[in-house]
């Protein structure tokens, strides 16, 4: 399994881990910025990363059957964990708002089911995810991600797995902290196009 050192070192050099100043889609600040599919464009730095996160999902999940993630920045890690777990993977995807099933996937009833992402920090794409499932009437079994960033805050109240807990400050446009005040801010991120 990695350490911290050794996951937080691959993140940075992925560029996957940013440090400056960012104004993220919910209009705050912050000195770091999480994008896990710079990681996911690596496949060799990321295989480390989803191997030592494999780990601890068999360590604390034993038993389960099935990957569920939610589209888009789970797919590549959900098909990875899968993959190297030996389990089916699949994924669901925004229709009118709403995740769904679509592509003829399925969850059968009864099957126990690990929800796996790239970063939790609400915890809203997973419970959506675990909507799916409980219509289904299978099991959750957990949550894992490859970077927690909740600071415990997360709406998710049972375990979270993850190879990388974050607490990442944010911040008001009104009460940037002096380090931020002098760095130009910038607004990555798939919602700011």
């Amino acid at each position: 399994m990695l350490s911290l050192e050794e996951s937080l070192k691959i993140l940075k050099e992925t560029n996957a881990l940013l440090d400056g100043h960012f104004i993220l889609s919910s209009g705050l600040h912050s000195p770091q910025y999480v994008q896990c599919a710079k990681l996911m464009s690596k496949p060799e730095k990321a295989h480390k990363i989803c191997a030592s996160l494999s780990e601890k999902i068999i360590n604390e999940f034993k038993d389960f059957d099935l990957v569920l993630s939610p589209a888009i920045g789970g797919i590549v890690i959900g098909y990875e964990i899968g993959r190297l777990l030996k389990k089916e993977t699949i994924f669901s995807e925004r229709v009118d708002g709403k995740f769904v099933l679509r592509r003829d996937f399925l969850i059968k009833k009864n099957q126990r089911v690990v929800i796996v992402e790239d970063v939790i920090t609400t915890g809203k794409s997973s419970l959506e995810c675990s909507n799916i499932i409980k219509k289904m009437s299978a099991t959750i079994v957990g949550y894992a991600c490859i970077i927690d960033r909740s600071n415990g805050k997360s709406l998710i109240k049972d375990k979270i797995v993850s190879q990388v807990q974050l607490s990442i400050p944010t911040y008001t446009k009104e009460n940037l902290p002096k380090e931020l005040i002098g760095i130009d801010a910038i607004k990555p991120g798939s919602r700011n196009l």
